[in-house]
């Protein structure tokens, strides 16, 4: 039998609120972090020497950036534990949205905290060549970025899926995170084309708006 999906059916979740502090301490960290930097991050092809002067002089904003990164990875998680909670109440599939939000959470959290991990390793002294230094500092470029897009994108489209469903999202919201699913989805296009490059930052700010939303109208049960 499916479950009811009224809103007087439906308790509070206090923790859903880290839907929305996931893209707040992100946002954060990302401000914070250029702030402090003495220049911009290295993103792949970048000099492997401008590598190594980046998380040398900017170590400080790197951190900075790691740290904000693993608490929106924290926040992100508490999110999806609260949309695999409710994800139980939708109509048509009660056991297999809340698989999909757990997998499609889970796997950006992944991403992300391993990036942020790797982040901040680079900001440790070491004996590692320029090159070295060149691609861990492109990986945590493919692990916050395109591949982390793909797992974001593909959770917001449950967060829309599950909001729609619920009553919670309407249609503006809904119809954002389409967009932003299909944003994220597409950030591997990156590799072939620079300027799609804009979909990484379009697909996350979006989904974060869409993941505020939703993260307080649960926490509200409204």
């Amino acid at each position: 039998m499916n479950s009811p999906t009224a809103a007087g059916n439906r308790h509070p979740d206090p923790t859903a609120i880290t839907g929305a502090l996931s893209g707040v301490l992100f946002v954060g960290a990302l401000l914070g972090a250029m702030r402090l930097a003495k220049g911009p991050f290295p993103r792949p092809g970048t000099d492997p020497a401008a590598v190594r002067s980046y998380y040398t002089e900017s170590a400080r904003a790197a951190r900075f950036s790691a740290a904000g990164q693993l608490l929106s990875a924290l926040s992100l998680a508490g999110f999806t534990a609260s949309v695999a909670k409710a994800a139980r109440m939708h109509r048509r599939w009660p056991r297999a949205m809340p698989a999909a939000a757990v997998l499609t959470g889970g796997g950006a959290v992944g991403c992300l905290t391993a990036a942020a991990l790797t982040h901040a390793s680079l900001t440790v002294p070491s004996q590692r060549t320029d090159q070295d230094l060149a691609r861990t500092a492109e990986r945590v470029f493919n692990l916050g970025g395109p591949i982390h897009g793909v797992c974001y994108g593909l959770f917001t489209a449950v967060l829309a899926e599950t909001g729609r469903d619920l009553g919670l999202l309407g249609r503006p919201s809904v119809t954002t995170g389409v967009v932003s699913a299909a944003a994220g989805l597409l950030t591997p296009t990156y590799y072939r084309w620079d300027n799609a490059g804009w979909l990484i930052p379009i697909g996350r700010f979006s989904g974060y708006t869409v993941s505020a939303i939703l993260g307080i109208r649960l926490a509200r049960a409204t």
